[in-house]
């Protein structure tokens, strides 16, 4: 990496440690959305310390920055230990519109993280968190990528990620194009299964925590502090859910942490809610809705064929639909991922 002698805004620096003078700005890393920086600085006691910038000229800058801010220092304030330390927000170039990020720079190693470790800090996590509101949702908007996220406060988790999936779905279908298949699979979905797995967590007096999630925990937003060893999280879009949710995602047979061993460490301190024998189903209509993000960001990569495959496999499972339209589809979905119960 070479210095790049690039003049930092007035909001940039006041975002710094009061007394920390500038040495060094460098180009750190890529981002499909944004420019990222490491600064380094030399603090009033005379050690240096380094930070991670990250700025962007979308039509959404404002809102995604702010959203990333809230969303990490949300997961801040729960567990320390487990992000960086955000810095600050805000405008740093009027004429172009341009938004910056800010917060600690940590020097990472992005191997994959070991599986106790990670279940059990993650799981201190969850646990440690409290919504604000006793509801589900966040107090502004999160981006999955660009994607904006339903955030909006519910006190019901069924009708929460019932909006969750329905949104982000029309975002998709803006975008790729209507397929009258694919919308009557994920219409069943919205209309019955959702309702069928998800109340059923709240059946017979049951109830279910609103939980501080990362919200985008794939292995590109895990990584391990080369220094100290620890794991830490980072890019979040966060909001309080169920917290079977966070670990939907390694589910989804396109991201590398789908080796069952993840999800079964996690558990092991944060188990699965009953009915605990549909966990494994709820994980994989979780993982729905990512594979549905991965499509709007990706229709290239066929995600339609593996949602449709998963979505089929529960409204056959559950009997969620007439006889005349039932599909045999549940050795196909079987061979995706390895159940962990």
């Amino acid at each position: 990496m070479n210095a790049e002698p690039t003049p930092l805004h007035t909001n940039v620096l006041t975002a710094l440690e009061k007394g920390d003078e500038v040495i060094g700005v460098h180009q750190y890393g890529t981002s499909l959305w944004s420019d990222t920086k490491r600064i380094d600085v030399q603090m009033t006691d005379g050690s240096t310390h380094s930070y991670f910038l990250k700025t962007m000229s979308l039509r959404d800058a404002a809102e995604r920055v702010y959203g990333e801010y809230e969303a990490m220092s949300a997961i801040y304030r729960t567990m320390p230990s487990i992000v960086p330390k955000p810095r600050g927000y805000g405008l740093c170039d009027q004429e172009k519109g341009t938004y910056f990020f800010l917060c600690d720079y940590l020097d990472i190693a992005h191997a994959f993280p070991d599986a106790v470790d990670l279940g059990k800090k993650l799981a201190d996590f969850h646990l440690s968190s409290k919504s604000p509101t006793g509801k589900f949702g966040f107090h502004c908007t999160t981006f999955d990528g660009k994607n904006p996220l339903t955030t909006s406060w519910d006190s019901s988790w069924t009708s929460y990620f019932r909006r969750l999936l329905h949104d982000i779905y029309e975002l998709e279908k803006a975008a790729n194009g209507y397929c009258k298949e694919f919308d009557d699979v994920i219409q069943t979905t919205l209309d019955r299964v959702v309702p069928r797995l998800l109340d059923a967590l709240v059946a017979e007096g049951r109830t279910i925590k609103p939980t501080l999630i990362h919200g985008d925990l794939w292995e590109s937003n895990i990584g391990t502090d080369r220094a100290t060893g620890e794991i830490f999280l980072y890019d979040a879009c966060a909001y309080y859910a169920h917290h079977e949710k966070e670990v939907g995602i390694w589910w989804c047979a396109h991201h590398r942490m789908a080796d069952a061993k993840y999800r079964r460490e996690y558990f092991k301190h944060y188990p699965p809610s009953e009915p605990r024998e549909e966990a494994d189903d709820r994980n994989r209509l979780y993982a729905a809705q990512t594979m549905i993000v991965t499509s709007l960001d990706f229709p290239d990569r066929g995600m339609r064929g593996l949602i449709m495959a998963d979505l089929n496999y529960l409204i056959d499972k559950y009997e969620l639909r007439g006889e005349e339209e039932r599909r045999v589809m549940c050795s196909k979905a079987n061979m995706r991922a390895t159940p962990i119960f």
